[in-house]
């Protein structure tokens, strides 16, 4: 199945593999997509559907540096770039919008000001790392610091932020996109909103679960309102606790979030599960549940070999895999996958940043060529 062709919308996707949001920090300067980064999607194109990076919906949004946005003419332009490469290669990409509300730091935010979130809380683990280049902070670069504390966003700023994400939708439309992924998941805005010990409000948008989902229902609505439900897709972490986000009863919470998202009609949900070692293994019972209160494409990625894809979409849970770092060093993967080829290891040390190296750089396999 896993090689099979699947319908998403109006999308026919020759495969079930799909290449999900990889942060690579190779945005040029204004945080426009660039040449070498339609290079590399393009590379890729093969996968059933790329959904690209997280991409700022504005300047406050921002987490990290040298990453893409997408709230200005010149970053409209630099996708298109990228999008007119991956559509010439015959393949299909979504765009991944974030804000990564207190995942950030004064140095990105405008005017220095502290970065926002759901409520004035500070998360152990909820880090960034300082670039020595003086370019502000990065993921895997420099010294690790600890965030500044974060202001709790007001009742008549939420609104404006809703409108953000719906701007950022139609301006991915306009840059050529196939659809967008809202990242609501590893402890970014949304999901800042969504558990329980990471929002403490006590207005419409904290406290009771149907609150602390209304940010959520808000940009889903405004998004699809702006370019289709066929054309969105949510990413969710149900059990991880990246960056502090913690929810007391998880599996409710979201079920009730999936639940929501059905009723709105979004495309698919991304179902990220943890992929590091000792990480909480997602039960089957919670992944049939959201079966169940789900009807539309479900995607899930997490450490997946071949044989835990198939068993996933044979018996339901899944409609479509995400192989997330074997794609960085095997631009060929599907490929690979379906001929039992060898995979390149990635070189973690040029996961962020940089140049060519360990982006564009690492070649198909002979027997994949031949094919």
């Amino acid at each position: 199945m896993l090689f099979s062709p699947y319908r998403l919308g109006a999308l026919t996707l020759p495969n079930r593999i799909v290449m999900p949001p990889m942060t690579r920090s190779r945005a040029g300067d204004g945080n426009v997509a660039t040449a070498l980064m339609a290079q590399y999607y393009a590379q890729r194109a093969s996968a059933g559907l790329i959904v690209g990076e997280g991409t700022q919906i504005s300047p406050q949004g921002q987490g990290y540096a040298w990453t893409p946005g997408i709230h200005d003419a010149a970053q409209v332009a630099g996708w298109r770039g990228v999008t007119d490469a991956v559509h010439a290669a015959g393949g299909r990409i979504f765009a991944q919008l974030w804000h990564v509300g207190r995942v950030s730091h004064v140095a990105l935010q405008p005017g220095g000001a502290p970065p926002v979130s759901s409520s004035s809380l500070l998360a152990d683990g909820v880090k960034v790392f300082i670039d020595p280049q003086g370019r502000g902070p990065h993921a895997g670069v420099g010294e690790m610091v600890q965030h500044s504390l974060p202001r709790a966003l007001t009742l008549e700023e939420i609104p404006a932020i809703v409108r953000d994400y719906a701007a950022a939708a139609r301006h991915a439309i306009d840059a050529g996109f196939d659809g967008i992924e809202l990242h609501g998941a590893n402890g970014y805005l949304i999901n800042q909103f969504i558990d329980s010990q990471a929002n403490v409000r006590t207005d419409a948008y904290g406290g009771a679960l149907q609150n602390r989902l209304r940010f959520l229902r808000e940009v889903v609505e405004a998004v699809v309102a702006e370019i289709g439900a066929d054309r969105v897709g949510v990413r969710l972490a149900p059990l991880t606790t990246l960056q502090g986000a913690v929810d007391d009863t998880p599996q409710a919470t979201y079920l009730a979030a999936a639940h929501l998202l059905d009723g709105l009609g979004v495309a698919y949900l991304h179902i990220a599960e943890a992929d590091w070692d000792d990480a909480p293994v997602m039960p089957v019972a919670f992944k049939e549940a959201l079966r169940m209160v789900y009807r539309g494409t479900l995607i899930y990625a997490g450490k997946y070999t071949v044989e835990r894809a198939e068993e996933a979409l044979r018996r339901g849970w899944a409609d479509l895999i995400g192989f997330g770092r074997p794609f960085i060093a095997n631009p060929d993967l599907p490929a690979r996958l379906q001929q039992g080829l060898a995979l390149t290891p990635p070189d973690k040390a040029t996961f962020f940043g940089g140049a060519a190296e360990g982006f564009t750089d690492y070649p198909v396999a002979e027997e994949a060529v031949g094919a």
